[in-house]
């Protein structure tokens, strides 16, 4: 039977291995734009980068309401949706750290720098959504 998550099981979710987030966000016409991210979680906020002039970086700059799925699709099958706002940030310094620490969990420990530095660059956004809710579910088909 599906069961809510804790704050510490669904953290713990979102945080563990590679598994990307679906990230939401709000075109111009009103419509959903979905793109899969890297990202993590910092605190209370998630974080992520993203290039300025891509169609999300584009959407987070007009309209910076957002919604990032994370989901297990292997039974039982578990599931968290996070929703809020984001902030913006072209902060080379930060973009760069952050871009390397994000690539440390996808892309391992000795490829972190390589992928902060081609991430970490003009044009690249830092992006940190303070999140305002979540929607954690676990063992739906148990």
């Amino acid at each position: 039977m599906a069961q809510k998550m804790t704050d510490e099981e669904w953290r713990a979710f979102v945080s563990n291995g590679t598994r990307t987030g679906k990230l939401s966000t709000v075109s111009a016409d009103g419509s959903p734009h979905v793109a899969p991210i890297w990202f993590l979680l910092d605190g209370d906020e998630l974080v992520f980068n993203t290039g300025k002039e891509t169609v999300k970086g584009r959407n987070l700059a007009r309209d910076g309401r957002v919604a990032l799925c994370v989901d297990d699709d292997r039974p039982p099958f578990h599931f968290v949706i996070l929703t809020g706002r984001a902030r913006l940030s072209e902060e080379l310094d930060e973009v760069r750290q952050w871009a390397t620490r994000i690539a440390a969990r996808y892309m391992g420990e000795e490829r972190a720098e390589e992928y902060g530095a081609r991430n970490g660059v003009p044009g690249e956004l830092l992006v940190r959504v303070a999140v305002d809710k979540v929607v954690a579910v676990k063992d739906l088909a148990a």
